[in-house]
């Protein structure tokens, strides 16, 4: 959120209120909404700036750490 630029105001402010709309409900029915018009060809949602932890990009993890699922046991 630090990353908007400043024309969008204090990153405290539209954090609180991208909360309070999820809170609320409001951006599942905008969603809905989306989704129910057949013809949204111009709809378009992009999280490409949307980042992960620097730490979890391909980081060896500890054998026996985890538990095998079902599947690799039945191979």
């Amino acid at each position: 959120m630090r990353d908007l630029p400043a024309c969008f105001g204090d990153f405290r402010v539209v954090h609180t209120r991208f909360s309070r709309w999820a809170r609320t409900g409001v951006w599942a029915r905008v969603f809905e909404t989306l989704a129910a018009d057949a013809d949204n060809e111009y709809a378009m949602l992009d999280s490409t700036i949307v980042r992960a932890h620097q730490h979890s990009a391909g980081a060896q993890k500890k054998r026996g750490a985890t538990k095998p699922s079902g599947a690799a046991r039945a191979a």
